[in-house]
């Protein structure tokens, strides 16, 4: 545990502790506050086919827009 004061001081110190694992608390007084924890940069591996049948679109979707439908959408 580390006060306030030793946690300015060793601020870096303490990033590179919490970041290999280590508990680092910070108290104000005896009173334990805050607690340094790393932000996990890990990513889910992604898996095929898991939206599978949850996704649906209507038939023209892919439909080249009219021109009615650019001049109202404002593109032309």
């Amino acid at each position: 545990m580390y006060t306030v004061h030793q946690a300015k001081t060793n601020l870096s110190k303490l990033i590179r502790e919490a970041c290999r694992g280590k508990e680092v608390i910070i108290a104000r007084g005896k009173t334990a506050v805050v607690k340094i924890v790393p932000l996990t940069t890990e990513r889910k591996k992604r898996v095929p086919g898991q939206l599978k049948g949850k996704i649906s679109y209507a038939p023209d979707a892919f439909k080249p827009l009219t021109r009615k439908e650019l001049k109202e959408l404002g593109f032309e």
